[in-house]
């Protein structure tokens, strides 16, 4: 791919997962592709953002604030779109609905009481692990964060709807180079949980295979993937991410 290509890949993927004012370029299924190969690495940089911003917080308050507002700093700088998405996807799965029924619930701006819980968790449990994870916890966890839409958009896993986000990026990422990106996280991870190096790669591993049991589930239960279901295994990576890594 020429060197134009990765940088329209680039643009996209700064679009779609941050609120950097990027003009996009070229959009196509190619180039989309790139970009979902892209997103654990800025994963990494939105962590490494993030835990400086922690650890300078840590400082000046109490560490439950200095997490609470971490917390509050990584929703701003995605434009809070992943949340939105975890509370989509929780209503449409707690509504026990039919295929349609539950695709037109995601779509609803509406938050119903499943997505009230889960965002109110998650946001809670984050904000506790954050408080005591150090700077290379807070890297690895959010780009595992962002390694869940590399495999949510890996070859064979289809889209729900024939249009939106999800249709555009569903299957676009090779196989190998999902698996090669979660290996790769599993790696950056190592020195997370100092003294224990097996703890960070565990921890990706784990965060990572609950991602791919939703995605299983979800293909059954709707049919394939949609822009909320990628929110949604962002949000649960970097959850169950960061427990892992702040576990004693």
């Amino acid at each position: 791919m020429p060197p134009t290509a990765w940088s329209d890949a680039l643009r996209l993927a700064l679009t779609t997962f941050t609120v950097a004012p990027v003009r996009t370029g070229v959009l196509d299924r190619r180039v989309a592709g790139r970009a979902m190969a892209l997103a654990p690495w800025l994963g990494a940089l939105l962590g490494a953002l993030l835990g400086a911003v922690l650890a300078g917080l840590r400082e000046v308050t109490a560490a439950p604030i200095a997490g609470a507002l971490t917390v509050g700093l990584a929703a701003l700088l995605t434009r809070g779109l992943h949340l939105d998405g975890l509370a989509d996807t929780v209503d449409a799965i707690g509504s026990y609905r039919d295929r349609e029924r539950a695709l037109r619930i995601m779509k609803s701006p509406e938050v119903g009481p499943f997505g009230v819980v889960a965002l109110v968790l998650a946001l809670l449990l984050q904000t506790l692990t954050l408080a005591q994870a150090p700077f290379w916890t807070v890297v690895a966890a959010f780009a595992a964060g962002r390694c869940a839409i590399t495999l949510a958009c890996a070859q064979g896993i289809p889209s729900a709807r024939p249009d939106g986000l999800g249709a555009f990026v569903a299957g676009t990422v090779p196989r190998v180079v999902a698996l090669l990106s979660a290996l790769a996280v599993a790696a950056l991870a190592i020195p997370a949980v100092p003294g224990r190096p097996w703890q960070g790669p565990a921890a990706v591993a784990l965060a990572l295979l609950a991602v791919l049991l939703l995605l299983f589930h979800l293909v059954r239960r709707l049919g394939g993937i949609t822009g909320d279901v990628l929110g949604a295994a962002t949000e649960i990576a970097v959850t169950a991410a960061l427990i892992g890594l702040t576990l004693h």
